[in-house]
C-alpha cells in the first residue's frame, strides 16, 4: 500500500477542490458516469488523506535491535 508523504496534504486539498469543480460541471452537463467516477475518486482521496493524518498523529514505536548471539563452539 502506498503512503502519502504528510508534506503533500495540501496537494490533496487542491485535488479535492479540483474534483469538486469537475463534479459540479458534470452535474450541469448530466454526465452520470463521470459523476460516479468523480465520487469514487473523492472517496479514495478523502480516505487517503484521513489515513495520512492519522499516521502523522501516531508516535513512532521503537522496536529495538535484537541481540546477536555468539555461535556455539564446535565440539573437538
Amino acid at each position: 500500500m502506498l503512503h502519502v508523504n504528510p508534506k503533500m496534504l495540501a496537494r490533496l486539498d487542491e485535488l479535492e477542490t479540483n474534483l469538486l469543480a469537475r463534479r459540479t460541471r458534470a452535474e450541469s452537463e448530466d454526465w452520470i458516469g463521470e459523476i460516479e467516477g468523480i465520487d469514487m475518486a473523492l472517496t479514495f482521496l478523502r480516505a487517503k488523506r484521513d489515513d495520512t493524518q492519522r499516521r502523522t498523529n501516531r508516535p513512532a514505536v521503537g522496536l529495538g535491535i535484537p541481540p546477536i548471539q555468539a555461535a556455539p563452539e564446535e565440539a573437538r
